[in-house]
């Protein structure tokens, strides 16, 4: 396929010819700057997109014997300087083989795409690398002409792509040469006028007069020629790939185009319409693609519009505000053949326009990005090239040594949250990358080693971790953490503040007379998910309690949960200790820590974030911490933290009852009554073989 196109074979196809209300000359003019396209040059060039694979392998040496464990990969280099970086786009995306799949496909038929997943996960790149996979030759460059019938309805024509600057060029050469001959016809009259009223009539008033209304009445008729230049809102002369529009959170205006206003509509001053005409997004990515990120803050009426663009191919544009004089203005339909990629949280398609996602589903794909993925040896190959290609794009920071590599690998693991998986939210992993480099290149390095990378760690905490550590560090300064002895009623739970940090939340409960019916009272500004939570617990106290709780009334305080409240279930094994602490007025010890959700049953059911709890009680002065049995496969603690920690894996609750309170009760208490009766209910359950509950 050529780069450029026959004007006589494709303007019926790709465009609207010239219309007939304008001039001969101008249709003469624009015929003569569109010569045949002769062969393509660059068709060795030619990209084939069956010839991209989902395996693009890292280009360096690897090891004959590979081993597992080797946090390369069985790469043999010794810094990122020896590892080639690929040129394409689709080949630098790392882990999401299934959506770029996806998009080699899309590509090659021209179907829309809606992505979605968690920020930082590839979404916009696999956007920017369509447009390098959708062909160049098929490119357009659009032309509004001046509607001498009708000014408010601008005429639009389409021709291939360069050859709009050529045929404004063409117009404006010949303008300038009308306005040439004018000028000098002009300055002819009015030296005769003059020549005439001062060597003839005497008058040279009259003269200076007679030659000011000509100046004139030639200036005010030479703006109608300039009306014939046409506007080029679409220009894709210099483009090399297709045109890549990102529309994320644009107004109106931005995305559907606009008309601007004209504060001088009268009088000879007024601009034309044609040239008021601002293109929008839609149009510029028209053969190429539309990225719209965060798709559900668009507005309904945006959205709407949108909708007409992608079933019609076409789209005019007009003012957006009706105050402004471009709302007058409408311009015939503007090509808007564009494929779209929505992207967002999945929080997106809860404002998402219905009617939309069916037109995207319904033409194209939707593809869901994962979080992790497998950490496997050729996974870590890739992710060593990962640093490579964020050193390169940063252009200005050292190679990373392999001892680097491995750490930052090394914090891959850990940022996933999940035991032989590696992360995919790799912005925020690049930014590590880039804080390393920083560190390096300020001591002059030559490389980037795995102190650089340990010590961006600690700089590259996110705002939620700092004011986690800050949180801390008060709550040892006021004495507000206890972490040795025993008290009844108070137990050290764990939460996740933001996405990577953790903190210590105690717990304490009192059970006091009822003045009416007994009753649970919760504070600490909890959630709908923590309120069920303690809902839960509480049906198991009334369930298995000797003592009649109908006339007590329990009270459970979250100690200084702060204005952002207590959101999920992970303290439920905190609260249920808490509350048998104090019936039994058995004390808790307070060098221990403990997440876990709880089911009405008894069983310890798996949380998230036990990592950042882990090391947040590890701050806090804890040495033993009570996890879920399920979540032991996800601990990937710092090294500086394993010697300070006895982590704990509990599957029932009176196993929790058994490490955290003080002393032995008797054998008619609640203790032991949940020992007996959860005990006998898990092994039933573990007979009859249930699915394992999922993290909460």
């Amino acid at each position: 396929m050529s780069n450029d196109m026959d004007t006589d074979e494709n303007s019926p196809e790709e465009g609207t010819d010239v219309p007939d209300e304008v001039p001969d000359s101008s249709s003469e003019l624009d015929d003569e700057v569109l010569p045949e396209s002769g062969p393509d040059d660059g068709a060795d060039d030619k990209r084939t997109i069956d010839d991209l694979g989902s395996d693009v392998e890292v280009t360096a040496d690897v090891a004959d014997d590979v081993d597992e464990d080797d946090l390369l990969g069985g790469l043999q280099v010794d810094s990122t300087s020896e590892i080639e970086v690929p040129d394409r786009l689709v080949d630098q995306v790392i882990g999401q083989e299934h959506a770029r799949d996806v998009v080699m496909k899309a590509a090659k038929q021209r179907r829309h795409v809606m992505m979605i997943g968690s920020p930082g996960t590839g979404k916009s790149m696999l956007a920017k690398a369509m447009s390098e996979l959708l062909p160049k030759e098929e490119l357009q460059d659009v032309l509004v002409y001046h509607n001498p019938d009708d000014g408010n309805n601008p005429k639009v024509r389409t021709v291939p792509a360069g050859k709009g600057e050529q045929i404004v060029e063409a117009h404006k050469e010949e303008a300038r040469k009308r306005n040439q001959m004018r000028s000098f016809l002009m300055w002819i009259i009015i030296a005769i006028v003059l020549g005439y009223a001062l060597l003839i009539e005497g008058a040279v008033l009259l003269g200076i007069l007679a030659a000011g209304v000509i100046y004139l009445a030639f200036r005010y008729g030479s703006r109608g020629g300039d009306a014939m230049i046409p506007n080029l809102v679409v220009n894709n002369a210099d483009t090399t790939t297709a045109p890549f529009e990102d529309a994320t959170g644009a107004h109106a205006g931005a995305l559907l185009g606009d008309v601007r206003h004209d504060p001088f509509q009268s009088g000879g001053m007024e601009t034309p319409s044609h040239d008021r005409v601002e293109p929008g997004a839609i149009h510029k990515a028209n053969k190429g693609v539309l990225f719209i990120d965060e798709i559900n803050t668009l507005d309904i009426r945006s959205q709407q519009h949108l909708m007409t663009a992608i079933q019609e191919g076409e789209f005019s544009i007009t003012g957006q505000s009706e105050r402004s004089s471009g709302a007058m203005v409408q311009t015939e339909p503007v090509p808007t053949d564009f494929i779209m990629i929505a992207a967002g949280n999945l929080d997106a398609m809860e404002n998402m326009h219905p009617a939309l996602r069916s037109r995207i589903k319904g033409y194209g794909y939707e593809v869901y990005m994962d979080d992790t993925i497998e950490d496997t040896p050729e996974m870590r190959r890739k992710y060593t090239r990962f640093v490579a290609q964020e050193v390169q794009k940063d252009g200005r920071l050292p190679a990373f040594n392999a001892e680097a590599i491995e750490e930052v690998i090394l914090e891959a693991r850990r940022r996933a949250g999940r035991k032989g998986h590696l992360t995919l939210e790799l912005r925020n992993l690049g930014g590590l990358v880039r804080v390393s480099g920083d560190i390096a290149r300020a001591e002059n390095a030559d490389f980037v080693t795995r102190d650089h990378v340990l010590q961006a760690k600690g700089r590259s905490r996110s705002i939620e971790q700092q004011l986690a550590d800050d949180y801390i560090q008060r709550r040892k300064d006021y004495e507000l953490q206890v972490a040795d002895g025993y008290q009844a009623g108070r137990v050290n739970g764990l939460a996740v503040m933001g996405e990577d940090s953790g903190i210590m939340l105690p717990v304490m409960a009192e059970v006091t007379p009822s003045q009416g019916p007994g009753e649970v009272i919760a504070t600490g500004q909890l959630k709908e998910m923590a309120q069920e939570a303690v809902d839960n617990v509480s049906a198991i106290i009334k369930k298995f309690s000797d003592e009649n709780i109908s006339e007590r009334d329990i009270h459970i305080q979250f100690v200084q949960a702060g204005q952002g409240g207590v959101d999920g279930d992970s303290a439920s094994i905190t609260v249920a200790t808490a509350v048998i602490s104090a019936l039994e007025e058995v004390g808790v010890d307070q060098s221990l820590a403990m997440t876990g959700s709880l089911s009405v049953r008894g069983d310890v059911l798996p949380v998230g974030g036990v990592t950042h709890k882990i090391e947040a009680a590890a701050k806090s002065g804890c040495e033993r911490i009570i996890i879920p049995q399920a979540n032991m496969q996800d601990v990937m603690i710092e090294d500086e933290y394993k010697e300070m920690v006895e982590i704990i894996p509990v599957s029932h609750i009176s196993e929790v009852l058994d490490i955290a309170l003080e002393g032995e009760p008797e054998k008619d208490s609640l203790v032991d009554r949940l020992k007996s009766i959860t005990g006998s209910a898990f092994t039933q359950e573990s007979v009859s073989g249930p699915s394992s509950p999922s993290p909460q």
